[in-house]
C-alpha cells in the first residue's frame, strides 16, 4: 500500500532567482569569450561556447521545475510514474522539472445521498437519506489506491447507509432497543464508525454523518401513521385510567378515614364505577340526581 510522504522540494522564489542569476552568469561569460577573442584576434574556442550553450539550455529548462500550491491543496509529485512525495506547503515551490505534479484537494468535502428504499430491522420498507462529511488526509492512499476516490466515498457511504438502516428498526417499542427514528446522535455514531472503516483503504477521514432524511415508504405511511395515532391512544388512556383509579382509592380511603362513612360493597363498587366514568370519559357527563320515590 503506498502511503503519504513529504515531497523534497525547495522555495520558489529563492529558487527563480538562483535561475535567474545563473542564466545571466551564462549569457554574461558567452559574451566574454567572444569579446575575447575578438580582442586577440583569434578565433572563439567553440567547445566554450558549445559548454555555454548546453549549459543556458540546461538551466532554462529548470524554470519548468517551479509549481504553484493552493491553500488545502496538495501537489502529488511522480517521476515517470514513481511516487516522489506530495507537496502541502502553499506558496510558488520548485522541484525536479521531469517531475509531474498532480493537484489533489484536501478541503473540507460533504455530499447528501440519494434517497434510498431499503428495508429496516423489522422488515418495514422505509426511505432514508444521509449527509457525509468528509476530507483526504492521505493523498498517496486516495490517489493511488482506489480508482476514484470521490466516486468510492459516495458509494461505500450509501452501501454503509443501506446495511445500517437494515440492523436497526424504525421505532422501537423496547427502551433498551435503538432504532433509527428516537435515536438519531447513537445512530450517526454508528453510521460514522461504518463509513469510517469502509474509507480506510481509501486515506479519507469521515468528520460527520448524520440522517438528514427518514420516512416509512409511501405505500405504508399511512398504515404506520395510524399505528402511530393507536400507540398514543393507548399510551394516554392508560395514564388516564391510572390516574383515575389513584383518584377514587384516595376518596374512598378519605371517605372512610376522615369522615367515617361506611359503605358496603355493593356501594363502594357503585361509587368506584361512577368515579371511573366520570373522569374516563372523553365528553362532559350529566350527572342524574335521585330524588326519592313518591310511593
Amino acid at each position: 500500500m503506498i502511503q503519504q510522504k513529504s515531497a523534497f522540494t525547495f522555495n520558489g522564489y529563492l529558487s527563480a532567482v538562483v535561475i535567474l542569476g545563473l542564466q545571466i552568469g551564462l549569457v554574461a561569460f558567452f559574451i566574454s569569450v567572444i569579446r575575447t577573442a575578438v580582442l586577440a584576434d583569434q578565433a572563439p574556442q567553440f567547445i566554450h561556447l558549445i559548454l555555454c550553450v548546453l549549459a543556458f539550455i540546461l538551466v532554462t529548462l529548470c524554470w519548468f521545475g517551479l509549481f504553484n500550491v493552493a491553500p488545502n491543496q496538495g501537489k502529488i509529485l511522480q517521476l515517470f510514474g514513481k511516487y516522489k512525495g506530495t507537496e502541502h506547503n502553499a506558496g510558488l515551490r520548485w522541484a525536479n522539472p521531469l517531475f509531474t505534479n498532480t493537484p489533489i484537494s484536501i478541503k473540507i468535502r460533504n455530499f447528501e445521498s440519494s434517497k434510498m428504499k431499503v428495508n429496516d430491522a423489522s422488515g418495514s420498507p422505509i426511505e432514508i437519506a444521509a449527509v457525509v462529511v468528509w476530507r483526504v488526509v492521505d493523498s498517496a492512499e486516495a490517489f493511488f489506491e482506489v480508482d476514484d476516490f470521490e466516486s468510492f466515498v459516495t458509494i461505500q457511504s450509501e452501501s454503509a447507509l443501506r446495511n445500517l438502516a437494515n440492523q436497526y428498526p424504525y421505532e422501537s417499542n423496547e427502551a433498551s432497543q435503538l432504532s433509527l427514528r428516537s435515536d438519531p446522535l447513537e445512530v450517526a455514531d454508528k453510521l460514522k464508525e461504518e463509513i469510517q472503516a469502509r474509507l480506510n483503504k481509501a486515506g479519507v477521514e469521515v468528520i460527520e454523518a448524520r440522517i438528514s432524511h427518514l420516512a416509512y415508504s409511501t405505500e405504508i405511511a399511512q398504515a404506520m401513521l395510524r399505528k402511530q395515532q393507536a400507540g398514543a391512544v393507548l399510551a394516554a388512556r392508560r395514564i388516564i385510567v391510572q390516574g383515575a383509579v389513584e383518584m377514587v382509592t384516595d376518596a374512598i380511603d378519605t371517605l372512610t378515614r376522615d369522615h367515617d362513612f361506611e359503605l358496603d360493597d355493593e356501594r363502594k363498587a357503585s361509587m368506584v364505577s361512577n368515579l371511573l366514568v366520570v373522569i374516563c370519559s372523553e365528553q362532559q357527563t350529566h350527572p342524574v340526581v335521585n330524588a326519592g320515590s313518591i310511593y
